[in-house]
């Protein structure tokens, strides 16, 4: 088939899936699916073949996502249910104190984030915000904003969450590589989103807390769990996944320690062993049964299950991109792009992620549609970790009224839709635009 038709089979594949998700409401996995199986047959693929590609790209795709993703999905559930995340927020507001709670509220959600799901770490947090807005009058964005922001950055950049967990399987990046751009540019993203662009809009939109919101914030003296135990637990799957990478640079392959390192570093074993101390540590030490612990591991999957799905028909996808030959096309047309593969991966992102709202689907198709062009440059190595940077850059910029984060925020904070495109969709903007610069500009020294 000629390469004009396949192109055009593309276009129409990505017109017809952002239909289906934005005018008829169609669920993301069924109309990745129905997408795959349209493009594969307009394709001129054999319809035994194109059944097989789809096996291969949901296999292929969960055997790794559904480990890592439902292992992250306990281990914050864990850390939600022991009031793990309370403990982070007050104990770093004591120690930046009340004067820099903004910085202690952006480092709290940056942390926090790692495990727990955007949405929950902010409904858990949210009444430490109204207690600090009412104590000092200040807006409730003063300090809401640097929450969001860690809560979004860590959300969007740094494995175990599972956009980055699915985009970094779908391109096939490795996770520490991820994990490490992911600090680097995700710290000044949430610096620059957060506190300073909180000073500066809550000088413009003095927004006090709903009269509507009744939550009351957690009593001090609750029982809750040490500081150091939290951080300890979140950090040793992210430094066990980085001592892995690192070690495959700087030592020779066969080496012992290599062997070692590469074991245990391993995202499956590392989040094995993290989702373990949480059920011992933050379960059972706690005074929770066995069962107790079961059933809230079992709670933690149910949101889990969704994101699985949903990236496994992106694999799905992409699988039917390459096997048809339509990938290809895509693949030589970015290549003769004068634009870095970097940017093409962000304004991929971007452009789905505007069109119909949600950051995971963003991120399951650019990876997609870019995955082809990694295969005929023959990328590979840190570059591809940066390349998922610019993926979730680009999935996070300009949320605006199609996105279910924007209505939770307004409802939240009592802002009617002009303010909160003036605050929330500003502040996604600055991280995605935050963070593709960081990844141009780690390309230059790693390229």
């Amino acid at each position: 088939m000629a390469d004009h038709l396949l192109l055009l089979i593309a276009l129409a594949g990505i017109f017809l899936l952002l239909f289906l998700v934005m005018r008829t409401k169609l669920h993301a996995f069924v109309a990745l699916l129905l997408v795959s199986l349209i493009v594969g047959i307009l394709a001129g693929m054999p319809l035994d073949e194109v059944i097989k590609s789809m096996e291969r790209g949901m296999g292929g795709t969960l055997g790794f996502v559904a480990v890592v993703v439902g292992l992250g999905a306990m281990f914050g559930q864990m850390l939600e249910v022991s009031g793990g995340a309370d403990r982070l927020a007050k104990t770093m507001i004591n120690r930046f104190g009340e004067d820099k709670a903004q910085w202690s509220l952006g480092f709290t959600g940056f942390l926090v984030a790692i495990p727990v799901f955007f949405d929950v770490g902010f409904i858990i947090l949210v009444p430490i915000v109204y207690g600090l807005a009412k104590k000092t009058g200040k807006s409730l964005l003063y300090y809401g904003i640097p929450l969001l922001a860690g809560l979004a950055v860590t959300h969007s950049f740094i494995p175990p969450t599972p956009g980055p967990i699915a985009v970094a399987d779908l391109v096939g990046a490795e996770l520490g590589w991820v994990i490490l751009f992911g600090v680097l540019a995700g710290i000044p993203s949430m610096i620059i989103a957060g506190p300073l662009f909180a000073r500066y809009i809550s000088k413009r939109l003095h927004v006090v807390v709903p009269e509507y919101m009744n939550i009351e914030e957690v009593e001090d003296n609750r029982d809750l769990p040490s500081f150091k135990l939290i951080t300890a637990i979140i950090l040793t799957p992210l430094v066990l996944i980085l001592l892995n990478t690192v070690s495959g640079v700087l030592l020779e392959e066969g080496n012992m320690a290599r062997q070692i390192f590469t074991f245990l570093g391993h995202p499956f074993v590392a989040l094995t062993f993290a989702t373990i101390l949480t059920f011992v540590f933050l379960g059972t030490k706690r005074g929770l049964s066995r069962q107790e612990v079961q059933d809230i591991a079992n709670k933690g999957l149910e949101p889990a299950g969704i994101i699985i799905l949903v990236t496994g028909a992106g694999g799905v996808f992409k699988q039917i991109l390459i096997d048809s030959g339509v990938g290809d096309v895509i693949g030589n047309m970015m290549a003769g792009s004068a634009l870095p593969p970097i940017l093409l991966a962000f304004l991929i992102a971007a452009a789905v992620r505007v069109a119909q709202g949600s950051a995971t689907v963003s991120m399951v198709t650019a990876a997609g549609l870019i995955s082809p062009l990694i295969q005929i440059m023959g990328l590979e190595g840190p570059v591809l970790g940066l390349i998922v940077i610019a993926i979730a850059s680009g999935a996070t910029v300009l949320s605006h009224v199609n996105d279910s984060g924007f209505w939770l925020v307004g409802r939240y904070f009592g802002l009617d839709v002009k303010d909160t495109l003036k605050s929330w969709t500003v502040m996604e903007t600055i991280i995605g635009l935050v963070g593709l610069s960081v990844a141009l500009i780690l390309s230059v020294f790693i390229s």
